[in-house]
């Protein structure tokens, strides 16, 4: 098993969507912060790649076809390299909407948190936003300075800039499978992300 599609859109995107879809699709199973903050030994794992640690690419998505959401899509860039036949996703929405869901969910998820080497804390809050998470105007540069670095980065053939909303079809054309029945899932909103999640990894 390798990986075969490498998600590279930050959380708050439509990930547990696309995770889903993904799975539903044949590449699951598929890495995503829920894997992290599911298992110790997958948590102890990416808090040592946070730390700078790099046991392989391989070892880090042995088991996985697919990855998205934090923490893999800070390293996509390493990914893309490592596995060159594995098509890339950017799950996109607009920069304030985005903001908005993350206020809801994720910055006060990680500023509550008092764990300095978990993933959340380590990676998002520091080595991504600088420590500068709950400043709105900060996030968003960050934001979209880390879509338009993947844009540059990747040609056409090999990347897909896909919204939740644009359903299955973009993606199914894009990774060469069939639209299966059904609607394209909808998962984790932000009025429901408070009860569910679990202590930041």
């Amino acid at each position: 098993m390798t990986l075969q599609v490498i998600g590279a859109g930050f959380g708050r995107t439509g990930t547990s969507s696309l995770k889903r879809a993904l799975e539903q699709l044949g590449f699951g199973p598929c890495h995503h912060m829920s894997e992290v903050n599911g298992s110790e030994a997958n948590k102890a794992l990416w808090r040592g790649i946070a730390a700078g640690q790099r046991p392989g690419w391989g070892v880090a998505m042995g088991g996985y076809r697919s990855s998205v959401d934090w923490p893999s899509c800070h390293y996509w860039r390493e990914l893309a390299q490592a596995f060159p036949d594995a098509k890339v996703v950017l799950s996109l929405r607009p920069a304030e909407m985005w903001y908005a869901s993350m206020r809801q969910t994720i910055v006060p998820a990680l500023a509550g948190s008092t764990t300095e080497e978990s993933v959340g804390r380590k990676l998002i809050w520091h080595e991504v936003f600088g420590g500068q998470l709950e400043d709105r105007e900060h996030a968003i540069a960050v934001f979209e300075a880390h879509n338009q670095a993947v844009i540059d980065a990747l040609p056409s053939e090999r990347l897909l800039v896909f919204a939740p909303g644009d359903g299955w079809g973009p993606l199914c054309d894009h990774l060469g499978v069939a639209v299966p029945d059904g609607l394209y899932p909808h998962l984790n909103r932000a009025d429901v992300f408070n009860g569910l999640r679990e202590d930041p990894p």
